[in-house]
């Protein structure tokens, strides 16, 4: 048999074990490894695949470890964890439903706004869904709104730490696509590409980031139109209203110039994300103290967890080093490239079908697992027919922000399922993200039409 077809059919083979065997339950990361190594042992059996090759493992290991634009990972993950700690996330949601409570659906709009704040000051998901099912969710029961509604809202807004920076899945995918378009680029006659950074993938989050806050408050608006009895209105009793001026100077302000900070830094060109992400985590933790929520229990607290996401996502990212090994030295990419670039219609068509493919992983498989398996195979075919690659991070966090909500593994429900109170049945869970699904889907459309949404703020502050 030719052994270009036996590569390419253990490519294929190996990308499909994966996927089972982790429907099976098994770890991410050993998952990844383990079965690439297994393949890669076929392959060599085969003549198909070169031992040798696992040679460059430890310098891809090492060039992540001392990889400075991935220090702000864990710089950003501190930061998020510790605004959590401090109560900000409270405060917000208590004043925000406060101001927009006399009307109706005033709640679920409060929970999108602070949603879209603490996305922009943390960008960390779990946190943001959990501590706003625990505070808005027992507030929007009690005020009758339907479950449906509520527990949709609560998840749709935690998941847009995904896709507004800083998020930690930009800058995985910044850190990747730009070593990918350098490659492609010098592959193509071009030695002196245009850099892919990313704050460009920063800048080009920010307006779609805009758009899904717009269609989610637009939802709310047309469930109080046309059912009105899903989003009662809550009045504030006249004692509350007394000092809310001050609530909302005292609640917005601090998140707002932490935010001002950290991303006016990194989109004027005045810090790196590395650098910014660092002035984030300082910040973060002033704020704690300001408020007297300091202690060396919370900073313990906040170190242990922020080691804890830091080292699951890097350890997946080595596991899929292994894989992206094995999958392209025994012709994978090869395979990609002839299926891709075979498909009618062309650059955009090759586009939809990878964003479909994600888009069906996205319920079985984690954000950076999917990022970390799909994006080194897909990628330079992609931007090898001159698709953007600042569009094409945004296309895929925009996509990937619905493997949160999506069952059977949208990590989203089950972190608003541990802490809803009994009386909110899965079922209305799982109801309850479709629209904002559907929503996510109408925004993938959008942008694919109309990609000036997200390249124009990147051409704009590139001059």
């Amino acid at each position: 048999m030719d052994p270009v077809l036996i590569g390419e059919l253990l490519s294929g083979l190996m990308f499909v074990g994966i996927i089972g065997f982790l429907l099976m339950g098994f770890p991410v990361a050993f998952t990844l490894a383990g079965t690439s190594l297994i393949f890669g042992l076929v392959g060599m059996y085969y003549g198909v695949f070169d031992p040798s090759n696992f040679g460059s493992l430890p310098n891809r290991y090492i060039g992540y470890m001392t990889n400075e634009v991935l220090v702000a990972v864990p710089l950003f993950v501190f930061m998020g964890v510790m605004l959590e700690r401090s109560q900000i996330a409270e405060q917000l949601l208590m004043t925000m439903g406060k101001l927009f409570g006399n009307m109706r659906g005033g709640l679920a709009i409060s929970v999108v706004i602070v949603g879209a704040m603490l996305a922009a000051s943390t960008g960390v998901v779990g946190a943001t869904v959990v501590t706003m099912g625990l505070i808005s969710l027992p507030a929007m029961m009690r005020a009758g709104y339907k479950p449906t509604l509520a527990t949709g809202v609560i998840c749709a807004s935690g998941t847009l730490g995904q896709i507004i920076p800083p998020s930690t899945v930009l800058i995985f995918m910044g850190d990747m696509l730009s070593g990918i378009n350098a490659q492609v680029q010098m592959a193509k006659g071009n030695f002196a590409p245009s850099p892919v950074s990313v704050g460009d993938l920063f800048a080009g989050a920010m307006l779609p980031g805009v758009l899904l806050v717009v269609l989610y408050i637009g939802y709310v608006i047309f469930k109080a139109i046309a059912d009105p009895e899903s989003c009662p209105a809550t009045p504030v009793p006249p004692e509350e209203k007394a000092g809310l001026k001050r609530e909302i100077f005292t609640a917005l302000l601090p998140p707002l110039l932490l935010i001002l900070a950290v991303l006016g830094s990194i989109l004027g060109g005045i810090a790196t994300p590395t650098e910014a992400a660092s002035v984030g985590a300082v910040g973060a933790t002033l704020l704690a103290a300001l408020r007297w929520k300091l202690s060396l229990k919370i900073l313990h607290e906040t170190a242990i967890q922020t080691a804890t996401i830091t080292s699951m996502v890097f350890i997946i990212l080595f596991g899929a080093a292994v894989f992206s090994v094995v999958f392209r030295m025994m012709g994978g990419d090869n395979l990609v490239h002839e299926f891709l670039t075979g498909l009618p219609g062309g650059p955009l068509m090759a586009v939809a079908a990878v964003m479909a493919i994600m888009f069906v992983l996205g319920f079985i498989l984690d954000t950076f697992e999917i990022i970390f398996i799909v994006i080194p195979i897909t990628a330079p075919v992609l931007l090898a027919m001159d698709i953007s690659p600042v569009w094409l991070g945004v296309m895929v966090g925009v996509n990937l922000q619905t493997s949160f909500l999506t069952p059977p593994f949208g990590f989203a429900l089950f972190y608003l399922r541990g802490v809803a109170p009994d009386s909110v049945p899965t079922s209305a869970i799982y109801k309850g993200i479709m629209p904002f699904v559907l929503l996510q889907i109408l925004a993938i459309a959008l942008l694919f039409v109309f990609p000036e949404v997200v390249t124009w703020l990147p051409n704009v502050i590139a001059g």
